[in-house]
């Protein structure tokens, strides 16, 4: 058996890896359905299937309002929250002046609550006393061991709530007036709630808990301030050896302002004795980790553990990330609301977009005979890719397709459509050039690759613009323009190229049928064979006519060249007469 040719192997060699690609699009997918509940159509925004609307209300004290920068803030930080957490397509506006209005896909789960409504706002307190989570007069540690104060604990008595003595720093007892700490030891920790300490300010101490309720604090004026926060990630914790400790956490990462009130108070705390080693991570008013500080922390960078799944951990870093609310929030009210379009109009949108594919069908198999199936081939393919990507993306990501989204589908046929022309056109240019199929096809596939990424990257780049820059259902439209893109590429170099190499190695192809869309009469000069070209019918007449003409003088120096011989012996007879 004779071996094949390089574009023959290389043709086999892509469609191969198209294949791996489907293949893993497919494997994944089903898996997902198998083992986490996914499903076999992508989840729908809130034009399409309805929601969940959700009001919010500050909490405010007596005289105090709200100003519509931090409701316009507020609203912000909302929308990039639930942008995190992969739930697209949500809508967040204003109501009176006062209130947020969020409508969300679906029904949201408590981790996307719990991203909409709580403050997250994060401070980094000293510890001066812990104990028991009930009212008690005794001091304890944090290891939970009872003891008596000390008086290095607890501050000389004094009956003003005001220190005597002016505090040197947030770790200094002198906080601790008689008055605090009788309050601090009537405080019980299921008083919390009510409590208000999410609202305390940050300049003078603060009597709270920890999130489970078991230890009470009385911490030290705001040292560090969350907004000094540059990033937080999720993931999982690891020792000093970089071996995983099998814990969620959060990592964080302060700016220069942060960083350095963080190496001041890890600087001061560390040489203290107990609990005045610690420093307590105060979100939303309550203690959610208190560590003791054995070195110095200067890099600016700060991991925060405590029983986190995956969920909150990542809840919480979002939370960090985008910053702390600047107003506290409740739910008033939480309703179901209908789709805006429904169903028919999903419809009506799928129904446009198989109109647009038939006619692309019929318009290629017009326009290119055989060559046309190609194009319908390679919009299948890309058809399956396109769902299987969309779909993950649904489950997966959170992503839900809009009537936007579903816009950005049926635009992208044309778009799709527009590099197989390219191609096509390219290699009927060859071939008017005198080239045989097989290398017109080579040819031509340099040439249209060249124009085919300037326009799809033209085409992405604007995808990208949109995305970052809309809000709501326009950035499915784009989300959707972009993928289709990128699959788009993807297909002609995985698919359209090494078909059209396979074919152009078959007999019917290269013999230039009428049937191909490779037809002389369409084209100026047509492979017929393996070095055969037929001309034009202009060329042919062409030739024809200079044939004639050429036979004809042939023919006229001929019979005079006969009339001239047949001359001379007439005239040698007379001289030999005379």
């Amino acid at each position: 058996m004779a071996a094949r040719s390089t574009p023959v192997r290389k043709a086999w060699r892509s469609l191969t890896w198209l294949g791996v690609i489907i293949a893993l699009l497919l494997g994944l997918q089903t898996a997902g359905a198998i083992w986490w509940g996914w499903g076999w159509a992508p989840k729908l925004a809130l034009d399409l299937e309805g929601g969940t609307q959700i009001i919010l209300t500050p909490t405010l004290e007596d005289g105090q309002e709200v100003t519509e920068e931090q409701l316009q803030q507020s609203v912000e930080i909302i929308r990039n929250r639930i942008d995190a957490a992969g739930v697209s397509e949500s809508e967040i506006t204003t109501q009176g002046g006062d209130k947020i209005v969020i409508s969300i896909p679906g029904t949201p789960d408590q981790e996307t609550l719990d991203r909409i409504q709580q403050s997250a706002k994060m401070e980094f307190r000293a510890v001066l006393l812990t104990g028991a989570p009930t009212a008690t007069s005794s001091v304890e540690p944090t290891d939970g061991a009872t003891e008596t104060p000390t008086p290095d604990a607890t501050p000389t008595p004094d009956p003003s709530a005001t220190p005597s003595v002016t505090p040197t720093d947030a770790s200094d007892l002198a906080w601790v007036t008689p008055e605090l700490q009788e309050e601090f030891d009537a405080f019980s920790c299921d008083q919390l709630e009510d409590s208000a300490a999410s609202a305390a300010p940050s300049d003078v101490p603060l009597i709270t808990c920890d999130v489970s309720g078991t230890v009470k604090y009385l911490l030290g004026p705001v040292e560090v301030e969350g907004a000094d926060i540059s990033d937080a990630q999720a993931g999982m914790g690891s020792t000093s050896t970089g071996a995983s400790t099998g814990e969620w956490v959060v990592n964080l990462t302060f700016n220069e302002q942060g960083t350095q009130d963080f190496a001041n108070v890890t600087t001061r705390i560390t040489v203290l004795e107990p609990p005045r080693n610690q420093f307590a991570v105060v979100l939303d008013g309550k203690v959610i980790i208190a560590p003791s500080s054995n070195v110095a922390i200067s890099d600016g960078r700060a991991q925060i553990s405590g029983g986190f799944t995956q969920e909150s951990s990542k809840t919480l870093a979002d939370q960090l990330k985008f910053g702390a609310l600047p107003v506290g929030f409740t739910v008033e009210s939480r309703d179901t609301i209908s789709a805006t379009l429904g169903n028919s109009q999903l419809q009506a949108g799928l129904i446009a977009g198989l109109i647009g594919l038939i006619l692309v069908f019929i318009y290629s198999l017009f326009q290119y005979r055989l060559l046309g199936t190609v194009t319908i081939a390679s919009l299948i393919v890309a058809g399956i890719i396109t769902y299987f990507v969309i779909n993950i993306m649904s489950w997966r990501e959170g992503y839900r397709l809009s009537l936007a989204g579903v816009a950005g589908l049926i635009v992208a046929i044309g778009f799709t459509a527009d590099s197989f022309i390219v191609y096509f056109e390219r290699i009927r240019d060859e071939l008017r050039d005198g080239r045989g199929l097989v290398g017109a096809v080579e040819a031509g596939w340099k040439r249209a690759l060249r124009t085919i990424l300037a326009a799809k990257s033209v085409n992405l780049l604007s995808a990208i613009i949109l995305f970052v820059l809309a809000v709501g259902s326009v950035r499915g439209f784009a989300l959707t323009l972009g993928i289709t893109t990128i699959i788009d590429v993807l297909i002609v170099i995985l698919f359209t190229h090494p078909v059209l190499q396979l074919m152009a190695n078959t007999r019917f192809f290269a013999s230039g049928h009428p049937a191909t869309g490779l037809d002389p009469t369409a084209l100026g000069a047509v492979y017929r064979g393996r070095a055969e070209f037929r001309v034009s019918n202009e060329a042919r007449r062409a030739g024809a006519s200079r044939e004639a003409e050429r036979r004809q003088t042939i023919a006229e120096r001929k019979a005079a060249e006969l009339a001239e011989a047949s001359a001379k012996p007439s005239t040698e007879k007379k001289k030999g007469a005379r």
